[in-house]
């Protein structure tokens, strides 16, 4: 094969020019924490470093990590993390293919677990292991010089429940710890990383306050003659104000039952104790910080029970559901609320502690009941939630019916420049609103009403067979 050679006297051919390549490294998008963490909760060193353990669910673990709520620089990553239910300690199992920074740096997973588990997070799993027996009767040793309180209920029965043959009662105590005791501060803040991964929204208290006191929840467990272990079910925080001149109020502000112990009877249980501490010690009342949803049916449910066993509120009933059954409400303009006096309302707070809001949830519920046979009269129930969902979310008389602003101009601030005036022929409730916006109200307090109605009839057939 010939080959084309260069004249020795020509000007040599100026080399191309090399293009010069640009790249671009790929943008780190983050992983969710929710999407690479694993939480299980351990009762014995043999599940730690498998999936035997009891996985629990987190709120939201997102919420943990700043850097928009993800995980940046880590390919590959998986973190498992055991919580000892002997100790409440806590060791996390981190593994991940590499690790490069995308533009978002490398997230510090050591911090943002610390952010959660505290002084509980256990670098060494040796450490980790060893917990399970030095601190086997942590709990036990928390409990054992503590005030046991009774548990009876308030009609002198024991607790029933559910059909549950593991809540056995006789292996139950509740016991009470006043936050000055060091015992009980040191044992909050181990279960701390258990309130802000179960608890929505919320936040530790402040273990130095004194007026803090902690309630747990406990069985024995006998493995020996002599040696008999406390295990913890669940637990809850109260606060105790003082209330002029010489009384005080409670309220509730966390309460949890672990997650392998749930819907198992413990909750309502813990419920009765806290409601007959109220009783016996004659506090004000008892009231809940921000309860939620299912907490909310679980303690409405034990009030209803307690309620249909009081014959001030049933009196009160019979003659409201016999007013009631009179005429078809929903043909009227004017729909009385069928509330209970004053004197009812106040004689359930002083002798079952159930404050004026509660009450009157509970009082919706107790109106169903009585209305046998309720398919007869279901339309003017339904009548009666409806108009109070309005009054609560729209009010009787608004402050603005028939009251309109308009802009005048002003020489010293334009942006704050108005008159207000009422319309002559203005009448209560004559707030303007277009036609799209009164669909949209209607459909959202429809949605209200039913979703209360349904509530309603969940509490009644739990506490009553003849509503099914």
């Amino acid at each position: 094969m010939g080959q084309k050679q260069q004249h020795p006297n020509a000007d040599p051919l100026p080399e191309p020019k090399k293009k010069r390549r640009v790249g671009f490294s790929n943008i780190d998008a983050g992983v969710e924490p929710n999407d690479c963490i694993k939480i299980y909760l351990v009762s014995k060193k043999e599940e730690v470093g498998t999936s035997d353990g009891y996985r629990i669910s987190p709120v939201d673990l997102n919420s943990f990590f700043e850097e928009d709520e993800k995980i940046y620089g880590y390919q590959g990553l998986k973190i498992t993390i055991w919580i000892s239910s002997i100790s409440f300690h806590a060791y996390a199992d981190i593994t991940f293919q590499s690790t490069s920074d995308g533009g978002k740096g490398i997230t510090d997973l050591k911090s943002a677990l610390e952010k959660i588990f505290g002084e509980t997070l256990l670098e060494n799993k040796d450490d980790f292991l060893q917990t399970f027996s030095t601190e086997n009767n942590f709990i036990s040793s928390v409990v054992s010089n503590e005030e046991k309180l009774q548990t009876k209920a308030s009609n002198g029965h024991t607790t029933h429940f559910n059909g549950s043959s593991e809540a056995a009662f006789s292996d139950l105590e509740v016991v009470r710890l006043m936050m000055s005791n060091l015992a009980a501060g040191h044992l909050y803040s181990r279960l701390v990383p258990l309130v802000l991964l179960l608890v929505d929204g919320s936040n530790p208290i402040d273990v130095i306050d004194p007026s803090w006191e902690l309630y747990l929840l406990t069985r024995k467990k006998t493995d020996q003659p002599a040696n008999t272990q406390h295990i913890l079910l669940g637990f809850a925080a109260l606060y105790r104000f003082y209330r002029y001149p010489d009384g005080s109020r409670l309220r509730l502000s966390q309460i949890l039952v672990l997650p392998p112990y749930q819907h198992k009877g413990y909750g309502s249980y813990l419920v009765e104790v806290l409601s007959n501490v109220a009783i016996s010690e004659n506090v004000y009342d008892l009231t809940v910080e921000e309860p939620q949803e299912y907490f909310q049916h679980v303690r409405t449910s034990f009030d209803v029970k307690r309620l249909l066993a009081f014959e001030p509120a049933q009196s009160a009933v019979k003659s409201a559901v016999l007013h009631l059954k009179q005429g078809k409400l929903s043909k009227k303009t004017q729909v009385p609320r069928f509330l209970p006096s004053a004197d009812v309302v106040d004689e359930v707070r002083k002798t079952l502690k159930i404050n004026k809001k509660q009450f009157l949830q509970c009082w919706e519920i107790l109106i169903y009941l009585g209305l046998d046979p309720i398919e007869k009269h279901m339309e003017d129930y339904v009548t009666i939630i409806c108009n109070r969902v309005k009054d609560d979310i729209l009010g009787k008389d608004s402050e603005t019916a028939g009251k309109e602003v308009i802009e005048v101009p002003s020489v010293h601030d334009e942006e704050t420049s108005f008159v207000m005036f009422r319309l002559q022929n203005s009448k209560a409730g004559g707030i303007q609103m277009d036609e799209d916006q009164t669909k949209t109200q209607e459909q959202q307090l429809q949605q209200l009403v039913d979703e209360r109605i349904k509530e309603v009839k969940l509490i009644a057939q739990k506490v009553s067979h003849k509503h099914v």
